[in-house]
């Protein structure tokens, strides 16, 4: 077999995946996986979910798993020969999933199985493919059905498109500064700066639109006109505010055609809007609800956000002689005030993040809470800084991860948590598979022979992403398409990966996760005390940021007409909701890659929404907590069970209130932001 993505016998061999073996391995699979949906839907095969899953699961599945580790390694080892073949592929796949997700001989099927024949795992599998024939367009006929199918497939190649576009508009900036503009700058970010500069065989200080560069410019960074630049390049990215050549990198037009798909695709599904059809499968009952749910959050943490910018101004008046704060002032005057406020900076706290540590305490505190123990494991994986590890609990094996930390050329942004493969006790070999995931961030990576070091908010993603790792690996049901996260409400996913963000604040979790990159002392209690009472500084501000993403989104999807441009919304957004307004240049929606490009279209309020349930299930381990400080295991059992375990084999709701008791309330929520009362 020397095809590497047709090899299933274990894990994938992305040592050895060329963009030579992307399309012959997806012609295999693609007429495997037709072959067996032709045989499930002749008139004399049954209509039992067990005979199906044998053929057709299995042949769909193995497509998935080859086609997921080509999507994966376009994500964080892009390539112009990897991108070729993907996008070459890629129309061909979306029309087989398209296809076979609205054919009505399946549908049928599907519809004739006899429910008292199943357990209660396949009833909610069968319930939710029910339900997604009919989103897919399984009821369209004639035209109308043909037309849905063109619509998903132009959708595909728009969202890689515009995706591309913002990792190249990314990528493809950087300014090499002289030592005097990059004054104020931590001594780590400039030398990083610096040995990617003499990589160039340029002078100066490399600084690029990566966050662990741009970022840290932002905070520190004391000449202003550093920091414009910097600003207005990536607020511009992929728009036609770029500047020159960059401008061909535009994501306008894509965002407009997208949006007119959306749109065309719910009405022929005989929905207003996008946003209903969203919704469909979601915690949320109705955009009304949401928007609701947005508006009287935004109200209650307004009056905090006048408050931080209030703040803000006169500080920056009386300290740092800037009377007229510009949007690239802002991160620098905050950064500033938290320093003189609570007596300690971003960058003082790094030090004592070293990643190693930081990776073995939250190891640790996984192992306490959930009974399980997490060991070095090995793999093929597609770049010598991808670590491997296995999930055990009492020698027996439950999931396995990659984890990829530093931020790299041609691997996109942000940080996110992937399936390898899920588990499922498999119709064809009657085995149990264990699940597999993709854990990514973008973090620094070490200089000098030094471990990298991560900012808190580092840490935080790094909880977040395990968060989500756990939901999909620790799970306890064995039917696919409702094990681990599959099957979730997409409001509800957010829940395990907000909930671990709270540990990132615990002194007991802290002090033996920390250990200073020169004397690898812990963190000192004094530090620690500040970072808290510093924890909800300008919370109201960053409720608001995200609430105007949430609320824009949704708008977008419910009342804007696609044929307009999406700025004028946006500004009605920032007025009724911001308290800060950006430049007239600014084009956020240009990589918001989370609704055009990542599956949150009329779903970005989820963040918000899941946040009442963390906040109010964290809330459980804060009431139960022993009387040395640290988590007690039996609520930490009971949440395993309830959430992690459960899956998707049965609604969110029951679920939460499986472990509290009771629906949640956002008061947790309030208070964990500084915003009750």
């Amino acid at each position: 077999m020397s095809n590497p993505l047709l090899d299933f016998q274990d894990l994938p061999l992305f040592d050895r995946i060329t963009p030579d073996d992307v399309a012959p391995a997806v012609d295999a699979l693609l007429a495997a996986a037709n072959a067996a949906l032709e045989r499930v839907t002749a008139p004399d095969f049954p209509a039992d979910w067990n005979a199906i899953a044998r053929e057709l699961d299995v042949a769909t599945e193995r497509l998935g798993r080859a086609w997921g580790a080509v999507s994966h390694l376009n994500s964080v080892a892009d390539t112009p020969a990897l991108r070729a073949a993907y996008n070459e592929a890629l129309p061909r796949v979306t029309e087989f999933w398209t296809r076979l997700s609205s054919d009505e001989r399946l549908y049928a099927k599907y519809k004739a199985i006899d429910p008292a024949t199943l357990n209660g795992e396949q009833r909610q599998a069968l319930h939710n493919a029910v339900r997604n024939f009919v989103l897919s367009g399984a009821e369209l006929q004639g035209a109308a059905k043909e037309r849905f199918a063109q619509i998903q497939e132009r959708q595909a190649e728009l969202s890689q498109k515009f995706s591309e576009n913002a990792l190249d508009a990314t990528d493809g900036y950087a300014y090499y500064a002289s030592a005097a503009e990059i004054a104020g700058l931590p001594a780590d970010v400039a030398q990083a700066a610096r040995a990617a500069a003499e990589a160039d065989g340029q002078a100066g200080y490399k600084l690029t639109l990566k966050m662990p560069s741009y970022l840290p410019v932002m905070q520190f960074a004391d000449n202003a006109a550093l920091r414009e630049r910097l600003y207005r390049a990536y607020v511009t990215r992929a728009s036609d505010q770029a500047e020159g050549d960059a401008r061909r990198f535009d994501n306008t037009a894509l965002i407009q055609e997208i949006l007119a798909l959306r749109q065309e695709e719910a009405r022929l599904l005989g929905y207003a809007n996008f946003a209903e059809v969203s919704l469909v499968p979601k915690m949320a009952q109705s955009p009304a609800q949401v928007i609701t749910f947005l508006r009287d959050l935004a109200r209650r943490a307004r009056p905090y956000a006048e408050r931080d910018v209030q703040d803000a101004r006169t500080f920056a008046a009386e300290h740092l002689d800037i009377t007229d704060p510009q949007a690239w002032d802002w991160p620098y005057i905050s950064e500033k005030l938290k320093e003189a406020r609570y007596a300690f900076s971003e960058q003082e706290v790094k030090q004592y993040f070293t990643a190693p540590k930081v990776l073995a305490g939250l190891f640790k505190i996984v192992e306490t809470l959930f009974d399980v123990a997490i060991r070095p494991d090995t793999a093929p994986t597609w770049h010598p800084a991808v670590a491997f590890y296995r999930i055990e609990r009492g020698g027996q094996l439950l999931g396995q991860f990659y984890l990829d930390q530093p931020a790299r050329a041609g691997k996109r942004g942000g940080a996110w948590m992937d399936d390898v493969r899920t588990r499922w006790l498999r119709p064809d070999t009657g085995a149990l598979q264990t699940p597999v995931a993709h854990l990514v961030c973008n973090f620094a990576e070490g200089v000098d022979g030094k471990p990298a070091l991560l900012t808190h908010d580092d840490v935080i993603t790094l909880f977040h992403e395990f968060g989500h790792g756990l939901h999909h690996m620790l799970t306890q049901v064995s039917e696919r398409d409702v094990s681990g996260i599959g099957g979730v409400e997409w409001d509800a996913v957010e829940l395990p990966s907000q909930f671990m963000e709270n540990f990132c604040w615990e002194w007991d979790t802290l002090r033996h996760m920390t250990a200073h990159v020169e004397t690898a002392e812990p963190l000192p209690r004094a530090l620690y005390d500040k970072m808290i009472a510093a924890k909800n500084f300008q919370s109201g501000l960053a409720t608001l940021r995200q609430i105007e993403f949430a609320l824009f989104d949704m708008l977008l999807h419910t009342e804007h007409d696609p044929a307009q441009d999406v700025m004028p919304l946006l500004w009605r957004v920032r007025e009724e909701v911001a308290v800060l307004q950006p430049p007239a240049f600014s084009r956020t929606p240009h990589t918001f890659s989370h609704i055009f490009a990542g599956g949150y279209a009329a779903g970005y309020y989820s963040y918000k929404w899941a946040e009442v349930l963390s906040a109010d299930a964290y809330a459980a381990f804060e009431e139960t907590v022993r009387p040395d400080g640290t988590p007690d295991p039996a609520t930490g059992r009971r949440y395993r069970e309830a959430i992690l375990e459960a899956g998707g084999s049965r609604p969110a709701m029951e679920s939460f209130k499986a472990f509290r008791g009771r629906e949640p309330t956002l008061d947790a929520l309030l208070r964990h932001q500084g915003m009750a009362g």
